[in-house]
């Protein structure tokens, strides 16, 4: 059996108060990790920790309330926690939205968010992992950010510049145990993709698995599993490749995306 130990590492997880970023703090816990977590509000942080706690009992986990979506927030988390051996760039917002509608104003917020939150704290931890050679540097991205989405340009250009930066982030490693990848899931059925479907289908009463595989059908055809992937099957990928088992893998983007990217 495979072993992702991952005992005696901490583990930082943005944006992990629900969907993807929850499922990977649980995973992370569950394979030995002492985890923290972030989020913007102490009600949804305080919300998680009893969640994980209950999900993972005995696990380690500490918090930071922090909107890493600014640079404030960025120095806040990493003045509360200055050493951490796993960093997931995790936080992330999206939505549809008419590109000849979308403001200056709001590319700048969803790059804030989306890219400069993984700059600054890659920027923060990775001398540390450095220094002490071992190291787990992870940024969720999208198929998105290959197959660039029509109903939310600013999303797909966003993650696109995720992974140039995590690629460039693992040569600037080169030579050492630290590694850096990116991690691009499809369409998911987290808590804000739930959100997101609801709002579209306001006075649907279907399942919502229906409506997210209406979805797929519509919005990602070339999509293989006919079907939005768990939160937990994404967690699945981070975990490995954050553990040590994945020490060769490094400056990659690596796909959960169910074959949307249409590619060999």
């Amino acid at each position: 059996m495979l072993n992702l130990d991952l005992s005696g590492r901490t583990a930082l997880v943005t944006g992990s108060t629900g969907g993807i970023g929850l499922a990977i703090a649980r995973k992370l816990s569950e394979t030995g990790a002492t985890v923290i977590i972030n989020g913007r509000k102490q009600d949804s942080v305080n919300g998680a920790l009893e969640k994980l706690s209950k999900a993972v009992p005995g696990g380690t986990f500490r918090s930071v309330v922090a909107d890493v979506g600014t640079t404030e927030g960025c120095k806040t988390l990493f003045e509360a926690e200055s050493n951490v051996d796993i960093l997931v760039n995790n936080a992330g917002i999206f939505g549809p939205n008419d590109f000849f509608q979308t403001t200056d104003e709001s590319w700048e917020h969803l790059f804030e968010v989306n890219l400069f939150s993984g700059v600054r704290l890659s920027r923060a931890y990775l001398q540390g992992m450095k220094e002490r050679n071992w190291g787990r540097v992870l940024f969720i991205a999208s198929e998105s950010a290959l197959n660039i989405p029509v109903e939310m340009v600013d999303y797909g250009v966003s993650k696109t510049a995720m992974l140039g930066l995590s690629r460039g982030l693992a040569k600037l490693m080169a030579g050492t145990n630290v590694t850096v990848n990116a991690i691009l899931p499809g369409p998911t059925l987290s808590e804000g993709v739930e959100d997101m479907l609801k709002a579209q289908n306001p006075d649907s009463t279907r399942p919502i698995a229906e409506l997210a595989a209406e979805f797929v059908q519509k919005h990602r055809p070339s999509n293989i599993l006919r079907r939005m992937a768990t939160v937990d099957e994404v967690a699945n990928l981070v975990a490995y490749t954050a553990s040590p088992l994945a020490s060769a893998t490094t400056g990659a983007a690596l796909r959960v995306d169910g074959g949307t990217v249409d590619t060999i």
